[in-house]
């Protein structure tokens, strides 16, 4: 059995990560805990000199959009930033040891077409998994600064363009 699924690490290249919790735990349920994990994302990934693109924190995975700097950062960007959130949650809901995370999938993004399908996926995934009725109720998204920077027009125009492909690894189904 495969424990990890194969990275490719490249300089200067934009990625989609995805990563969950173990066995899907609802780790990131409190809204807290998904305002917290998106302020430690956020640092961890300026740390590193990513650009982040766009994210959405749901309670048992997220996803990111960015551009690498040092791709072979990507690896122990993921390590501390899981390890860093794990230590603490576990001491705050008094469980060591417990394995809060899976391992993490990536994916190259080639050109201008994945860019935009992924970002729309992005932030459709809080509809896609039934928290939001649409895009601009869920808190914990990048939509809302798109929506403000961009306009509505730009984004209905990016959705018809680029339209939502479900990028859920075979294994997670």
């Amino acid at each position: 059995m495969k424990h990890q699924p194969p990275h490719l690490y490249l300089d200067n290249t934009i990625y989609f990560v995805t990563a969950r919790t173990f066995k899907k735990q609802l780790v990131l349920q409190s809204p807290e805990r998904r305002t917290e994990f998106i302020k430690k994302i956020l640092e961890e990934f300026a740390i590193y000199g990513f650009k982040i693109y766009s994210w959405v924190i749901q309670r048992d995975h997220y996803h990111c959009l960015f551009r690498t700097n040092k791709g072979r950062d990507l690896s122990t960007l993921i390590h501390h930033l899981h390890g860093k959130t794990a230590f603490l949650w576990n001491r705050e809901d008094q469980t060591p040891g417990r394995t809060v995370w899976q391992n993490y999938f990536d994916t190259c993004i080639r050109d201008e077409k994945q860019f935009y399908t992924h970002l729309n996926y992005t932030h459709h995934n809080p509809v896609k998994h039934g928290y939001a009725q649409k895009m601009e109720d869920y808190a914990w998204s990048s939509y809302k600064q798109y929506l403000k920077k961009y306009g509505q027009n730009w984004l209905d125009s990016c959705f018809e363009k680029y339209p939502i492909i479900d990028f859920t690894p075979a294994d997670e189904d």
